[in-house]
Protein backbone atom coordinates (compact mmCIF):
# COMPACT_ATOMS: atom_id res chain seq x y z
CA UNK A 1 0.00 0.00 0.00
CA UNK A 2 1.65 3.28 -1.08
CA UNK A 3 1.94 6.11 1.43
CA UNK A 4 2.48 9.87 1.26
CA UNK A 5 4.67 10.18 4.35
CA UNK A 6 7.71 11.86 2.81
CA UNK A 7 8.10 15.09 0.80
CA UNK A 8 9.37 13.07 -2.17
CA UNK A 9 6.30 10.80 -2.19
CA UNK A 10 4.01 13.80 -1.98
CA UNK A 11 5.83 15.58 -4.80
CA UNK A 12 5.50 12.59 -7.12
CA UNK A 13 1.82 12.19 -6.20
CA UNK A 14 1.15 15.89 -6.78
CA UNK A 15 2.77 15.76 -10.22
CA UNK A 16 0.49 12.84 -11.10
CA UNK A 17 -2.64 14.60 -9.84
CA UNK A 18 -1.73 17.92 -11.45
CA UNK A 19 -1.08 16.16 -14.77
CA UNK A 20 -4.58 14.75 -14.65
CA UNK A 21 -6.14 18.13 -13.82
CA UNK A 22 -4.22 19.64 -16.73
CA UNK A 23 -5.66 16.95 -19.02
CA UNK A 24 -9.23 17.68 -17.92
CA UNK A 25 -8.97 21.45 -18.25
CA UNK A 26 -7.14 21.26 -21.57
CA UNK A 27 -9.88 19.04 -22.97
CA UNK A 28 -12.49 21.71 -22.32
CA UNK A 29 -10.69 24.12 -24.69
CA UNK A 30 -8.50 22.04 -27.01
CA UNK A 31 -11.39 21.18 -29.32
CA UNK A 32 -12.32 24.84 -29.92
CA UNK A 33 -9.81 25.55 -32.67
CA UNK A 34 -10.52 22.18 -34.34
CA UNK A 35 -14.26 22.85 -34.73
CA UNK A 36 -14.17 24.19 -38.33
CA UNK A 37 -12.18 21.14 -39.48
CA UNK A 38 -14.43 18.74 -37.56
CA UNK A 39 -17.50 20.40 -39.06
CA UNK A 40 -16.21 19.87 -42.60
CA UNK A 41 -15.02 16.28 -42.09
CA UNK A 42 -18.11 14.99 -40.28
CA UNK A 43 -20.61 17.23 -42.09
CA UNK A 44 -21.95 18.92 -38.98
CA UNK A 45 -24.70 21.49 -39.29
CA UNK A 46 -23.72 24.89 -37.87
CA UNK A 47 -26.26 24.50 -35.03
CA UNK A 48 -25.00 21.06 -33.99
CA UNK A 49 -21.30 21.94 -34.10
CA UNK A 50 -21.46 23.79 -30.77
CA UNK A 51 -22.55 20.54 -29.10
CA UNK A 52 -19.04 19.16 -29.51
CA UNK A 53 -18.21 21.63 -26.71
CA UNK A 54 -21.56 21.65 -24.94
CA UNK A 55 -21.85 17.86 -24.53
CA UNK A 56 -18.61 17.85 -22.53
CA UNK A 57 -19.71 20.83 -20.42
CA UNK A 58 -23.17 19.37 -19.82
CA UNK A 59 -21.99 16.03 -18.43
CA UNK A 60 -19.00 17.52 -16.60
CA UNK A 61 -21.13 20.08 -14.78
CA UNK A 62 -24.08 17.75 -14.24
CA UNK A 63 -22.23 14.85 -12.63
CA UNK A 64 -19.56 16.64 -10.55
CA UNK A 65 -21.46 16.58 -7.27
CA UNK A 66 -22.29 12.90 -7.67
CA UNK A 67 -18.67 12.17 -8.58
CA UNK A 68 -17.43 13.87 -5.43
CA UNK A 69 -19.74 11.88 -3.17
CA UNK A 70 -18.89 8.58 -4.90
CA UNK A 71 -15.21 9.32 -4.21
CA UNK A 72 -15.94 9.80 -0.50
CA UNK A 73 -17.99 6.60 -0.21
CA UNK A 74 -16.37 4.16 -2.65
CA UNK A 75 -12.74 5.25 -2.50
CA UNK A 76 -11.01 8.32 -3.91
CA UNK A 77 -8.21 6.48 -5.71
CA UNK A 78 -10.64 3.87 -7.08
CA UNK A 79 -12.93 6.51 -8.58
CA UNK A 80 -9.92 8.50 -9.83
CA UNK A 81 -8.67 5.48 -11.78
CA UNK A 82 -12.14 4.53 -13.03
CA UNK A 83 -12.75 8.06 -14.27
CA UNK A 84 -9.39 8.09 -16.08
CA UNK A 85 -10.15 4.83 -17.89
CA UNK A 86 -13.59 6.09 -18.95
CA UNK A 87 -12.14 9.43 -20.07
CA UNK A 88 -9.39 7.73 -22.09
CA UNK A 89 -11.73 5.25 -23.83
CA UNK A 90 -14.19 8.03 -24.68
CA UNK A 91 -11.31 10.07 -26.16
CA UNK A 92 -10.27 7.08 -28.27
CA UNK A 93 -13.83 6.56 -29.53
CA UNK A 94 -14.22 10.26 -30.30
CA UNK A 95 -11.14 10.29 -32.50
CA UNK A 96 -12.52 7.37 -34.52
CA UNK A 97 -15.97 8.99 -34.88
CA UNK A 98 -17.39 8.93 -38.39
CA UNK A 99 -20.56 10.90 -37.67
CA UNK A 100 -21.64 13.90 -35.65
CA UNK A 101 -23.78 11.79 -33.30
CA UNK A 102 -20.91 9.44 -32.39
CA UNK A 103 -18.55 12.34 -31.64
CA UNK A 104 -21.11 14.16 -29.47
CA UNK A 105 -21.81 10.97 -27.47
CA UNK A 106 -18.07 10.38 -27.02
CA UNK A 107 -17.63 13.95 -25.77
CA UNK A 108 -20.47 13.41 -23.28
CA UNK A 109 -18.70 10.35 -21.86
CA UNK A 110 -15.47 12.35 -21.69
CA UNK A 111 -17.34 14.89 -19.56
CA UNK A 112 -18.67 12.10 -17.34
CA UNK A 113 -15.14 10.75 -16.85
CA UNK A 114 -13.88 14.25 -16.02
CA UNK A 115 -16.70 14.71 -13.48
CA UNK A 116 -15.47 11.59 -11.67
CA UNK A 117 -11.77 12.46 -11.89
CA UNK A 118 -11.78 16.13 -10.84
CA UNK A 119 -13.37 15.91 -7.35
CA UNK A 120 -11.57 12.63 -6.61
CA UNK A 121 -8.18 14.17 -7.41
CA UNK A 122 -8.86 17.37 -5.45
CA UNK A 123 -10.13 15.42 -2.43
CA UNK A 124 -6.97 13.25 -2.49
CA UNK A 125 -5.00 16.49 -2.01
CA UNK A 126 -7.40 17.70 0.67
CA UNK A 127 -7.12 14.50 2.71
CA UNK A 128 -3.37 13.83 2.30
CA UNK A 129 -1.81 17.31 2.52
CA UNK A 130 -2.08 18.95 5.93
CA UNK A 131 -4.30 22.00 6.07
CA UNK A 132 -2.22 25.14 6.10
CA UNK A 133 1.05 25.94 4.34
CA UNK A 134 1.56 22.43 2.94
CA UNK A 135 -1.90 22.22 1.40
CA UNK A 136 -1.75 25.82 0.18
CA UNK A 137 1.43 25.05 -1.79
CA UNK A 138 -0.15 21.92 -3.27
CA UNK A 139 -3.29 23.83 -4.24
CA UNK A 140 -1.06 26.56 -5.69
CA UNK A 141 0.35 23.97 -8.09
CA UNK A 142 -3.20 22.71 -8.72
CA UNK A 143 -4.42 26.24 -9.46
CA UNK A 144 -1.49 27.00 -11.75
CA UNK A 145 -2.09 23.86 -13.77
CA UNK A 146 -5.85 24.39 -13.93
CA UNK A 147 -5.50 28.02 -14.98
CA UNK A 148 -2.79 27.40 -17.56
CA UNK A 149 -4.65 24.38 -18.96
CA UNK A 150 -7.37 26.54 -20.49
CA UNK A 151 -4.82 28.63 -22.36
CA UNK A 152 -2.59 25.67 -23.27
CA UNK A 153 -5.58 23.83 -24.74
CA UNK A 154 -5.98 26.47 -27.43
CA UNK A 155 -2.27 26.27 -28.32
CA UNK A 156 -2.19 22.46 -28.39
CA UNK A 157 -5.43 22.37 -30.36
CA UNK A 158 -3.94 24.59 -33.06
CA UNK A 159 -0.69 22.61 -33.29
CA UNK A 160 -2.37 19.19 -33.40
CA UNK A 161 -5.16 20.20 -35.80
CA UNK A 162 -2.82 21.79 -38.33
CA UNK A 163 -0.02 19.24 -37.91
CA UNK A 164 -1.71 15.86 -37.46
CA UNK A 165 -5.47 16.28 -37.88
CA UNK A 166 -8.40 17.02 -35.58
CA UNK A 167 -8.56 13.42 -34.32
CA UNK A 168 -5.36 13.98 -32.36
CA UNK A 169 -6.93 16.62 -30.10
CA UNK A 170 -8.82 13.61 -28.67
CA UNK A 171 -6.28 10.83 -29.11
CA UNK A 172 -3.58 12.77 -27.23
CA UNK A 173 -5.56 12.05 -24.04
CA UNK A 174 -5.39 8.27 -24.40
CA UNK A 175 -1.71 7.44 -23.64
CA UNK A 176 -1.53 10.09 -20.89
CA UNK A 177 -4.77 9.00 -19.23
CA UNK A 178 -3.97 5.29 -19.30
CA UNK A 179 -0.41 5.89 -18.09
CA UNK A 180 -1.68 7.87 -15.06
CA UNK A 181 -4.31 5.16 -14.36
CA UNK A 182 -1.52 2.55 -14.43
CA UNK A 183 0.74 4.55 -12.08
CA UNK A 184 -1.97 5.65 -9.63
CA UNK A 185 -2.15 2.39 -7.57
CA UNK A 186 1.62 2.48 -7.19
CA UNK A 187 1.79 6.13 -6.05
CA UNK A 188 -1.52 7.13 -4.45
CA UNK A 189 -2.93 5.68 -1.21
CA UNK A 190 -6.60 4.71 -1.04
CA UNK A 191 -8.93 6.64 1.26
CA UNK A 192 -12.64 6.92 1.79
CA UNK A 193 -15.27 7.85 4.34
CA UNK A 194 -14.91 5.06 6.93
CA UNK A 195 -18.49 4.44 8.06
CA UNK A 196 -20.26 1.17 8.69
CA UNK A 197 -23.41 2.18 6.83
CA UNK A 198 -22.38 2.60 3.20
CA UNK A 199 -25.89 3.11 1.86
CA UNK A 200 -26.24 5.62 -0.96
CA UNK A 201 -28.80 8.37 -1.42
CA UNK A 202 -30.10 7.23 -4.84
CA UNK A 203 -33.14 9.60 -5.03
CA UNK A 204 -30.96 12.57 -4.09
CA UNK A 205 -28.29 11.57 -6.60
CA UNK A 206 -30.84 11.31 -9.40
CA UNK A 207 -32.50 14.65 -8.57
CA UNK A 208 -29.31 16.72 -8.29
CA UNK A 209 -27.66 15.14 -11.34
CA UNK A 210 -30.72 15.62 -13.55
CA UNK A 211 -31.25 19.13 -12.15
CA UNK A 212 -27.66 20.27 -12.76
CA UNK A 213 -27.52 18.62 -16.20
CA UNK A 214 -30.78 20.33 -17.25
CA UNK A 215 -29.58 23.66 -15.87
CA UNK A 216 -26.32 23.50 -17.85
CA UNK A 217 -28.21 22.30 -20.96
CA UNK A 218 -30.71 25.15 -21.02
CA UNK A 219 -28.01 27.69 -20.18
CA UNK A 220 -25.77 26.69 -23.09
CA UNK A 221 -28.78 26.34 -25.43
CA UNK A 222 -30.12 29.79 -24.52
CA UNK A 223 -27.89 31.52 -27.06
CA UNK A 224 -29.71 29.81 -29.94
CA UNK A 225 -33.17 29.45 -28.37
CA UNK A 226 -33.22 32.95 -26.86
CA UNK A 227 -32.99 33.91 -23.18
CA UNK A 228 -36.63 35.03 -23.04
CA UNK A 229 -38.02 32.07 -25.01
CA UNK A 230 -40.51 29.71 -23.42
CA UNK A 231 -38.07 26.82 -23.95
CA UNK A 232 -35.29 28.51 -21.97
CA UNK A 233 -37.44 29.88 -19.15
CA UNK A 234 -39.44 26.67 -18.72
CA UNK A 235 -36.31 24.55 -18.93
CA UNK A 236 -34.46 26.53 -16.27
CA UNK A 237 -37.57 26.46 -14.06
CA UNK A 238 -37.73 22.67 -14.46
CA UNK A 239 -34.02 22.36 -13.55
CA UNK A 240 -34.52 24.49 -10.45
CA UNK A 241 -37.52 22.34 -9.48
CA UNK A 242 -35.33 19.22 -9.60
CA UNK A 243 -32.66 20.95 -7.48
CA UNK A 244 -35.29 22.13 -4.97
CA UNK A 245 -36.62 18.56 -4.76
CA UNK A 246 -33.07 17.37 -4.13
CA UNK A 247 -32.68 19.83 -1.24
CA UNK A 248 -35.97 18.62 0.26
CA UNK A 249 -34.84 14.99 -0.03
CA UNK A 250 -31.57 15.85 1.72
CA UNK A 251 -33.49 17.09 4.77
CA UNK A 252 -35.21 13.69 5.08
CA UNK A 253 -32.58 11.19 3.89
CA UNK A 254 -30.93 8.93 6.47
CA UNK A 255 -27.56 9.18 4.65
CA UNK A 256 -27.88 12.26 2.43
CA UNK A 257 -25.71 12.72 -0.64
CA UNK A 258 -25.03 16.29 0.47
CA UNK A 259 -25.59 16.87 4.20
CA UNK A 260 -27.01 20.38 4.39
CA UNK A 261 -25.03 20.86 7.61
CA UNK A 262 -22.04 21.33 5.31
CA UNK A 263 -23.42 24.76 4.42
CA UNK A 264 -23.17 25.90 8.01
CA UNK A 265 -19.58 26.76 7.08
CA UNK A 266 -19.82 30.41 6.08
CA UNK A 267 -16.58 30.33 4.11
CA UNK A 268 -17.65 27.27 2.11
CA UNK A 269 -20.90 29.01 1.18
CA UNK A 270 -19.14 32.22 0.19
CA UNK A 271 -16.37 30.44 -1.74
CA UNK A 272 -18.89 28.61 -3.91
CA UNK A 273 -20.76 31.80 -4.79
CA UNK A 274 -17.46 33.46 -5.70
CA UNK A 275 -16.44 30.29 -7.60
CA UNK A 276 -19.57 30.69 -9.73
CA UNK A 277 -18.59 34.28 -10.58
CA UNK A 278 -14.95 33.28 -11.24
CA UNK A 279 -16.25 30.81 -13.84
CA UNK A 280 -18.62 33.39 -15.36
CA UNK A 281 -15.87 35.96 -15.86
CA UNK A 282 -12.86 33.81 -16.79
CA UNK A 283 -14.26 31.02 -18.98
CA UNK A 284 -15.89 33.65 -21.18
CA UNK A 285 -12.62 35.59 -21.37
CA UNK A 286 -10.86 32.70 -23.11
CA UNK A 287 -13.85 32.27 -25.42
CA UNK A 288 -13.95 35.94 -26.44
CA UNK A 289 -10.17 36.31 -26.89
CA UNK A 290 -10.12 33.35 -29.30
CA UNK A 291 -12.96 34.78 -31.39
CA UNK A 292 -11.47 38.29 -31.56
CA UNK A 293 -8.04 37.02 -32.59
CA UNK A 294 -9.37 34.81 -35.37
CA UNK A 295 -12.48 36.64 -36.59
CA UNK A 296 -11.29 40.26 -36.36
CA UNK A 297 -7.48 40.20 -36.39
CA UNK A 298 -7.39 37.27 -38.84
CA UNK A 299 -5.13 34.96 -36.82
CA UNK A 300 -4.87 31.31 -37.83
CA UNK A 301 -5.71 28.62 -35.28
CA UNK A 302 -1.99 28.10 -34.59
CA UNK A 303 -1.28 31.84 -34.28
CA UNK A 304 -4.20 32.24 -31.87
CA UNK A 305 -2.81 29.38 -29.80
CA UNK A 306 0.67 30.93 -29.67
CA UNK A 307 -0.89 34.19 -28.50
CA UNK A 308 -1.88 32.40 -25.29
CA UNK A 309 1.71 31.56 -24.31
CA UNK A 310 2.43 34.76 -22.31
CA UNK A 311 -0.92 34.40 -20.55
CA UNK A 312 -0.13 30.79 -19.57
CA UNK A 313 3.26 31.73 -18.10
CA UNK A 314 1.77 34.53 -15.99
CA UNK A 315 -1.00 32.27 -14.67
CA UNK A 316 1.58 29.74 -13.46
CA UNK A 317 3.73 32.43 -11.80
CA UNK A 318 0.72 34.17 -10.22
CA UNK A 319 -0.69 30.93 -8.81
CA UNK A 320 2.64 30.16 -7.14
CA UNK A 321 2.80 33.63 -5.61
CA UNK A 322 -0.85 33.41 -4.54
CA UNK A 323 -0.31 30.17 -2.61
CA UNK A 324 2.45 31.85 -0.59
CA UNK A 325 0.39 35.00 0.00
CA UNK A 326 -2.57 32.94 1.22
CA UNK A 327 -0.32 31.42 3.89
CA UNK A 328 0.90 34.88 4.96
CA UNK A 329 -2.26 36.99 4.55
CA UNK A 330 -5.17 34.55 4.38
CA UNK A 331 -7.30 33.59 1.39
CA UNK A 332 -9.79 36.50 1.58
CA UNK A 333 -7.55 39.49 0.71
CA UNK A 334 -5.76 37.51 -2.01
CA UNK A 335 -9.08 36.46 -3.56
CA UNK A 336 -10.47 40.01 -3.53
CA UNK A 337 -7.24 41.28 -5.15
CA UNK A 338 -7.45 38.57 -7.80
CA UNK A 339 -11.04 39.39 -8.75
CA UNK A 340 -10.19 43.09 -9.01
CA UNK A 341 -7.23 42.27 -11.28
CA UNK A 342 -9.52 40.17 -13.48
CA UNK A 343 -12.04 43.02 -13.62
CA UNK A 344 -9.27 45.49 -14.58
CA UNK A 345 -8.03 43.19 -17.35
CA UNK A 346 -11.51 42.71 -18.78
CA UNK A 347 -12.22 46.46 -18.67
CA UNK A 348 -8.94 47.02 -20.55
CA UNK A 349 -10.15 44.50 -23.16
CA UNK A 350 -13.11 46.82 -23.91
CA UNK A 351 -10.60 49.08 -25.71
CA UNK A 352 -9.88 46.51 -28.46
CA UNK A 353 -10.21 47.93 -31.98
CA UNK A 354 -11.03 46.58 -35.41
CA UNK A 355 -7.59 47.56 -36.76
CA UNK A 356 -5.72 46.59 -33.60
CA UNK A 357 -2.80 44.25 -33.02
CA UNK A 358 -1.87 41.61 -30.50
CA UNK A 359 0.84 43.75 -28.90
CA UNK A 360 -1.30 46.88 -28.66
CA UNK A 361 -4.72 45.43 -27.84
CA UNK A 362 -4.27 42.00 -26.30
CA UNK A 363 -0.94 41.53 -24.53
CA UNK A 364 -1.36 44.00 -21.64
CA UNK A 365 -4.93 43.12 -20.61
CA UNK A 366 -4.35 39.39 -21.05
CA UNK A 367 -1.34 39.49 -18.69
CA UNK A 368 -3.30 41.50 -16.11
CA UNK A 369 -6.27 39.12 -16.29
CA UNK A 370 -3.92 36.13 -16.12
CA UNK A 371 -2.41 37.44 -12.89
CA UNK A 372 -5.94 37.86 -11.58
CA UNK A 373 -6.81 34.30 -12.54
CA UNK A 374 -3.89 32.92 -10.54
CA UNK A 375 -4.78 35.15 -7.60
CA UNK A 376 -8.44 34.05 -7.76
CA UNK A 377 -8.40 30.35 -8.54
CA UNK A 378 -5.98 29.34 -5.81
CA UNK A 379 -7.57 31.14 -2.83
CA UNK A 380 -11.16 30.30 -3.82
CA UNK A 381 -10.22 26.60 -3.95
CA UNK A 382 -8.44 26.79 -0.58
CA UNK A 383 -11.40 28.64 0.94
CA UNK A 384 -13.85 26.07 -0.40
CA UNK A 385 -12.14 23.15 1.38
CA UNK A 386 -10.90 24.94 4.51
CA UNK A 387 -12.28 23.45 7.71
CA UNK A 388 -14.14 20.56 6.04
CA UNK A 389 -13.92 17.11 7.63
CA UNK A 390 -11.96 14.41 5.75
CA UNK A 391 -15.19 12.48 5.06
CA UNK A 392 -16.56 15.60 3.28
CA UNK A 393 -13.49 16.20 1.12
CA UNK A 394 -15.03 14.78 -2.05
CA UNK A 395 -18.27 16.67 -1.50
CA UNK A 396 -16.49 20.01 -0.93
CA UNK A 397 -14.28 19.38 -3.99
CA UNK A 398 -17.30 18.49 -6.11
CA UNK A 399 -19.14 21.61 -4.96
CA UNK A 400 -16.41 24.10 -5.92
CA UNK A 401 -15.84 22.33 -9.26
CA UNK A 402 -19.58 22.42 -9.93
CA UNK A 403 -19.81 26.13 -9.07
CA UNK A 404 -16.99 27.00 -11.47
CA UNK A 405 -18.24 24.74 -14.27
CA UNK A 406 -21.85 25.95 -14.10
CA UNK A 407 -20.54 29.52 -13.83
CA UNK A 408 -18.43 28.97 -16.94
CA UNK A 409 -21.37 27.64 -18.94
CA UNK A 410 -23.58 30.51 -17.77
CA UNK A 411 -20.94 33.16 -18.46
CA UNK A 412 -20.13 31.94 -21.98
CA UNK A 413 -23.84 31.69 -22.86
CA UNK A 414 -24.63 35.20 -21.55
CA UNK A 415 -21.62 36.92 -23.08
CA UNK A 416 -21.95 35.14 -26.43
CA UNK A 417 -25.57 36.26 -26.52
CA UNK A 418 -24.58 39.86 -25.69
CA UNK A 419 -21.83 39.90 -28.33
CA UNK A 420 -24.21 38.52 -30.95
CA UNK A 421 -26.98 40.97 -30.03
CA UNK A 422 -24.73 44.06 -30.14
CA UNK A 423 -23.09 42.99 -33.41
CA UNK A 424 -26.47 42.40 -35.05
CA UNK A 425 -26.03 38.65 -35.39
CA UNK A 426 -23.27 38.86 -38.01
CA UNK A 427 -22.17 35.44 -39.26
CA UNK A 428 -18.34 35.70 -39.16
CA UNK A 429 -17.74 33.30 -42.04
CA UNK A 430 -15.74 34.33 -45.08
CA UNK A 431 -14.56 37.88 -45.79
CA UNK A 432 -16.38 40.59 -43.84
CA UNK A 433 -16.81 44.22 -44.86
CA UNK A 434 -15.11 46.88 -42.68
CA UNK A 435 -18.44 47.98 -41.16
CA UNK A 436 -19.23 44.33 -40.27
CA UNK A 437 -15.87 43.93 -38.55
CA UNK A 438 -16.60 47.13 -36.63
CA UNK A 439 -19.94 45.76 -35.40
CA UNK A 440 -18.32 42.44 -34.50
CA UNK A 441 -15.69 44.26 -32.43
CA UNK A 442 -18.38 46.34 -30.70
CA UNK A 443 -20.09 43.10 -29.70
CA UNK A 444 -16.88 41.77 -28.14
CA UNK A 445 -16.32 45.09 -26.32
CA UNK A 446 -19.80 44.91 -24.76
CA UNK A 447 -19.28 41.30 -23.73
CA UNK A 448 -15.93 42.08 -22.07
CA UNK A 449 -17.60 44.93 -20.14
CA UNK A 450 -20.26 42.59 -18.75
CA UNK A 451 -17.56 40.02 -17.91
CA UNK A 452 -15.77 42.74 -15.92
CA UNK A 453 -19.04 43.32 -14.07
CA UNK A 454 -19.13 39.65 -13.05
CA UNK A 455 -15.56 39.94 -11.70
CA UNK A 456 -16.39 43.11 -9.72
CA UNK A 457 -19.43 41.34 -8.27
CA UNK A 458 -17.10 38.46 -7.34
CA UNK A 459 -14.81 40.83 -5.42
CA UNK A 460 -17.79 42.34 -3.56
CA UNK A 461 -19.17 38.88 -2.81
CA UNK A 462 -15.81 37.71 -1.45
CA UNK A 463 -15.64 40.76 0.80
CA UNK A 464 -19.15 40.22 2.17
CA UNK A 465 -19.66 36.44 2.27
CA UNK A 466 -16.26 34.96 3.10
CA UNK A 467 -15.32 34.98 6.78
CA UNK A 468 -12.40 37.25 7.63
CA UNK A 469 -12.02 35.27 10.86
CA UNK A 470 -11.63 31.96 8.98
CA UNK A 471 -9.16 33.57 6.59
CA UNK A 472 -7.03 35.01 9.39
CA UNK A 473 -7.11 31.82 11.48
CA UNK A 474 -6.10 29.73 8.45
CA UNK A 475 -3.09 32.01 7.82
CA UNK A 476 -2.03 31.96 11.49
CA UNK A 477 -2.37 28.17 11.70
CA UNK A 478 -0.51 27.72 8.40
CA UNK A 479 2.40 29.79 9.67
CA UNK A 480 2.40 27.80 12.90
CA UNK A 481 2.16 24.49 11.03
CA UNK A 482 -1.20 23.58 12.55
CA UNK A 483 -4.51 22.60 10.91
CA UNK A 484 -7.51 24.88 11.38
CA UNK A 485 -11.19 24.12 11.63
CA UNK A 486 -13.37 26.83 10.15
CA UNK A 487 -16.11 28.24 12.27
CA UNK A 488 -19.68 27.27 11.41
Amino acid sequence: MPTLDTPREKTIALVLLAMTQFLIVVDASIVNVALPTIGRDLEFSQDNLSWVINAYTLFFGGFLLLGGRLADLLGRRRMFIGGLVLFSLASLAGGFATSDVVLIVARAFQGLGAAIIAPAALSIITTNWEEGSERNKALGVWGAVAGAGGAAGVLLGGILTEGLGWEWVLWVNVPIGLAVAFLAPRILPESRDEVEDRSFDIPGAVMVTVGLALLVYFIVDAESAGWSSFQTLAGIALALAFIATFLFIETKARKPLMPLSTFRLQTLRGANVVGLLVGMSLFSMFFLISLYLQQVLGFSALEAGLAYLPLSVVIILAAGIASQLVTRLGFKPVLITGMLLVASGLLWFTRISVDGSFAADMLGPSLLAAAGLGFSFVPVTIAAVTGTRPDQAGLASGLINTSQQVGGALGVAILASIASSVSGGINPQGRLAPEQLEKLTEGFQAAFAVGAGFAILGAITAALLISSKDSKEMAEAAQAGEPVVAAA
